[in-house]
């Protein structure tokens, strides 16, 4: 059913996408951005895209009484998607106590204003970070949480945890935890994709960055890791896979198809690739050469990780579809366009 869908995050990278499959699907969007890694010029792709431009407050989700005026300001969000949150693995071990207040306080105020003025779902950006260093590979929402190897890690754990105690505590709203696999790609469009402020903290922007000269050269971290080639292993997903997959997880809840109030769901492609295998398919599908150079290991880092993803397969019917050459060629066609 289409309802008032409130983005925090919105105007980021995978929130700028799932605006877009969000205002497709019928619903209205209010995005809530503190503008601190993203730009405000995303909403007008987002119109371009739907035809739509989503109702903007910027806003810092820490602030508890800036985020109640806004509730009180629209009165009838059905669910929030909460996406805002400092994301970066090699930061948060730098600056622990940012991530720790940055990506639980604006948690905490969402759960007490969604059970203040009676918000129905939540859909939690969360992350594989959460396994750690699997013991079984690929890994399935089943697999045990391991200490986590960043700070950034332990509060997407941490979140989960305050999610699940809210609703065991009683509260009335339904969550669906999305644990992400690397999301990568732009929209087919070339009118929105990643565009992090100042150097990239993500792979593909920094191999997209390199390609167009804007970077004299990509760094890969580590080429002595337990794998095939040496550099670690993810499980990349198109972005607007991933962003598909939030609107039928949204969707579920709210047209009470979750028979329980809380579920968790890997979202990726079930298939694992290396840096150095991105690396090689990006120049192979693009015919751009990039200057890169193996260096050190970065803290925080795991060694190789990648979905089990049959539990969205068989529950959320959705399946990512894109293929990596099909997703690198629309990062690079976004890079393209926004440095012309």
């Amino acid at each position: 059913m289409a309802a008032s869908i409130l983005v925090t995050g919105g105007t980021g990278y995978i929130g700028s996408h799932t605006v877009v499959e969000l205002q497709q699907s019928g619903h209205r969007v209010i995005i809530v951005d503190n503008l601190s890694n993203s730009n405000k010029s995303v909403l007008g792709g987002i119109a371009k895209i739907t035809g739509t431009r989503p109702d903007f407050e910027q806003a810092d989700c820490t602030d508890f009484k800036a985020m109640d005026a806004l509730f009180a300001k629209y009165g009838d969000i059905k669910a929030v998607i909460h996406f805002a949150a400092s994301k970066a693995v090699g930061e948060s071990v730098e600056k622990p106590l940012l991530y720790y207040r940055n990506n639980l306080t604006s948690l905490i105020n969402l759960l007490e204003l969604m059970s203040k003025y009676g918000t129905e779902a939540l859909v939690f950006s969360s992350s594989c970070t959460v396994y750690g260093q699997p013991d079984v590979l690929p890994v399935n929402e089943d697999a045990p949480i391991k200490p986590a190897l960043s700070p950034y890690g332990n509060t997407k754990q941490i979140s989960e945890e305050i999610i699940t105690d809210s609703i065991k505590a009683g509260a009335r709203y339904k969550a669906s935890i999305l644990r992400y696999f690397n999301p990568i790609g732009a929209h087919p469009s070339a009118e929105i994709g990643e565009l992090p402020l100042g150097v990239p903290q993500n792979l593909i922007p920094y191999v997209t960055q390199t390609a167009a000269g804007l970077r004299e050269m990509l760094s890969v971290f580590g080429n002595d890791y337990n794998t095939p080639d040496g550099s670690c292993i993810r499980d990349y997903i198109h972005v607007v896979d991933l962003a598909k997959a939030h609107v039928v997880a949204l969707d579920r809840m709210l047209d009470g198809k979750s028979a329980d109030k809380l579920e968790i769901f890997n979202l990726g492609t079930g298939k694992g690739l290396s840096v150095l295998e991105i690396v090689e398919t990006f120049q192979r599908v693009t015919g751009v050469k990039l200057n890169y150079r193996i260096v050190g290991r970065r803290p925080g880092d795991i060694e190789q990780v990648w979905a089990d993803p049959e539990k969205a397969n068989k529950v959320l019917g959705w399946t990512a579809r894109e293929t990596v050459e099909e997703t690198l060629l629309s990062a690079w066609r976004w890079q393209q366009k926004i440095s012309s």
